[in-house]
C-alpha cells in the first residue's frame, strides 16, 4: 500500500507583456522659420495660406487599436421552473368601467340588542314607465344669465305649448338642454319669443329666436337594471336627466343657490345685521341607493341683502351712524364694496326702474353736477327739486353710479331701494355666522317638520 501523490503543480504562466502601443502621441508643430535671403520672392495671397498650413500643423492621433476582447465561456442557463397555472375560474375580470366598482354584499344583518325604526330625510322616488326625450336649445342672441334664460322658455312655453308643444310641459336645465316626458311632434323647430322687461316696462320688447332639436332617449331600461342589480355601470345621466326635472317647478318659484331654492315663504327671514339678512330654503339631490332612487331634502339658510333704501343700508353697515355727516375715504371704499354689483329700484317714479351698480362718486351728491337737455350744466340736488320736487336729505352722502363711467347716472342713496332676493356672496363676520347657524339650528321633531312642510 502506497498513499496517493498529489497532482504535480506548475508554476503560473509569466503574464504576456504588454503589446506596444501604436497611437501616437498628438503634437503641435511649431512654425519653421522662413527662410531669409537678400532679395525675398513676392508671394500671391494663395500661395502664402498655403506655405502658412504647412507650417502651422495640428497632428491629428492615429487609430487605436484595441485588445481582442477577452473570450468569454459558455455558462449553462438554469432551467426555469414554471408554476402550475390557475384555473380560469379564479381569474376576475376587470370591471366594464370606473363607474362599474361595485361595493361587497352585505353579509347579514345584526342579531343582537333592539330593533328600532329610524327616520332619515329620504323619500322614494318612482319613474313613471315613460321615454325621457332630451332636446338641445339655442337661444340668439345668447344669453349668459340663467334668469332671463328660464323667463324666454317660460314664456315659449306659456305660447306655444298647446299649438306647438303638444300640450307637454318642458323641464328645462337653464342653459341648452329640456327634457319631456314623451315626443314632441317635431324633430327640430324654430321659434320667435317675444320678452318684456319686467324691470322697465317703458323699455322696448326684446326679440329671441330659440330652437329645439332632439338630441337623445333617456335609458330608464338601464336605470332599473342597476337598481335591481343586474347592472354594474351607474347611469349618471340618466340620473342627471331626473334631477333637472325634479329641480324644474322650485327653480320658477324660488332664488336658486346651488343646489339649493330659497325664499321668505319657505320658513321665514331674520336679521343678520350690517344691511343682511338671512332666507330659508330647502336642499334637494337625487340619489340612487339600495332601495330605489331616493330624493334627499335638508333645511338650509343663505345670507341676502335687506329690501331696505340704500341710505338705511349705510346707515346699519356703519352701526347708525348721523347719515348728515361727509364719509371719509376709507368708509366711502367700504360702501363701494358692500354695494357695487348689486340692483336697486327708484322710488320716486311712476313706473319701476331698476338699475345696476357700477361705483360711487368720489364728491358727495351736493357738489354733482350734470348737462341737462338744454346743454346747461345742473346739480343734481337743484335737478330732483325742480323735477320731482324732492329736497335731498343726505346729500353730504356720495351718489351711487349707474351706467359707464363714459356716461355716469347719479342716483341719490335716499331715492334708490335694494331689489330683493339678491345674496349676499361675501364673506361674513362672526356675529354674522352665528346667527346664521342659530337660524338652522333645529331639534330632530321640529327639523323633520320643517322638511315636511316644503
Amino acid at each position: 500500500f502506497q498513499p496517493a501523490q498529489p497532482p504535480a503543480r506548475h508554476p503560473p504562466a509569466p503574464a504576456p507583456a504588454p503589446a506596444p502601443s501604436h497611437s501616437a502621441p498628438t503634437s503641435v508643430h511649431s512654425p519653421s522659420p522662413l527662410p531669409s535671403s537678400s532679395a525675398p520672392l513676392p508671394l500671391g495671397p494663395s500661395s502664402l495660406a498655403r506655405d502658412v498650413e504647412k507650417k502651422l500643423t495640428l497632428g491629428s492621433p492615429a487609430p487605436t487599436q484595441q485588445p481582442p476582447p477577452p473570450a468569454v465561456q459558455a455558462q449553462t442557463q438554469p432551467q426555469s421552473v414554471q408554476a402550475p397555472a390557475l384555473p380560469s375560474s379564479s381569474v376576475q375580470p376587470p370591471p366594464a368601467s370606473s363607474k362599474a366598482l361595485s361595493f361587497p354584499a352585505r353579509p347579514g344583518y345584526g342579531t343582537v340588542g333592539r330593533k328600532c325604526v329610524v327616520r332619515a330625510n329620504h323619500f322614494l322616488v318612482e319613474v313613471a314607465d315613460r321615454d325621457l326625450n332630451h332636446y338641445d336649445v339655442s337661444i340668439t342672441p345668447e344669453i349668459s344669465s340663467k334668469k332671463v334664460c328660464r323667463e324666454i322658455m317660460n314664456q315659449l312655453i306659456e305660447s306655444y305649448r298647446v299649438s306647438h308643444l303638444g300640450e307637454r310641459w318642458p323641464a328645462y336645465d337653464g342653459r341648452k338642454s329640456i327634457y319631456t316626458a314623451g315626443p314632441l311632434p317635431f324633430s327640430s323647430k324654430e321659434f320667435i319669443v317675444k320678452l318684456f322687461d319686467k324691470d322697465d316696462p317703458t323699455r322696448k320688447e326684446r326679440e329671441f329666436k330659440v330652437a329645439i332639436k332632439f338630441a337623445a332617449k333617456a335609458d330608464l331600461h338601464h336605470l332599473k337594471q342597476y337598481l335591481s342589480g343586474r347592472q354594474r355601470d351607474a347611469p349618471q345621466e340618466t340620473i342627471q336627466v331626473l334631477d333637472v326635472v325634479l329641480r324644474a317647478t322650485p327653480s320658477t318659484d324660488y332664488t336658486v343657490v346651488g343646489r339649493s331654492f330659497f325664499a321668505p315663504q319657505l320658513g321665514g327671514t331674520g336679521e343678520l345685521g350690517d344691511g343682511l339678512q338671512y332666507w330659508k330654503g330647502f336642499y334637494q339631490s337625487l340619489r340612487p341607493t339600495q332601495m330605489g332612487l331616493s330624493l334627499n331634502i335638508d333645511i338650509s339658510a343663505r345670507a341676502f341683502y335687506e329690501p331696505i333704501l340704500v341710505s338705511d343700508f349705510v346707515a346699519k353697515y356703519f352701526y347708525g351712524r348721523d347719515l348728515t355727516r361727509h364719509l371719509s375715504d376709507q368708509d366711502r371704499i367700504k360702501v363701494k364694496r358692500a354695494l357695487k354689483g348689486i340692483r336697486v329700484e327708484l322710488t320716486h317714479t311712476e313706473h319701476v326702474k331698476r338699475y345696476k351698480i357700477t361705483g360711487i362718486s368720489i364728491e358727495p351728491t351736493s357738489q354733482l353736477t350734470f348737462l341737462d337737455d338744454t346743454g346747461a350744466r345742473k346739480s343734481v340736488v337743484q335737478y330732483f327739486r325742480e323735477r320731482y320736487h324732492i329736497n335731498l336729505t343726505f346729500a353730504l352722502l356720495p351718489a351711487l353710479q349707474a351706467g359707464s363711467d363714459a356716461k355716469p347716472i347719479y342716483l341719490p342713496m335716499e331715492i334708490c331701494k335694494i331689489v330683493g332676493g339678491q345674496r349676499y356672496s361675501k364673506k361674513l363676520n362672526e356675529k354674522q355666522v352665528t346667527a346664521l347657524l342659530r337660524a338652522t339650528c333645529q331639534r330632530p321633531a321640529d327639523r323633520e317638520g320643517s322638511i315636511k312642510r316644503v
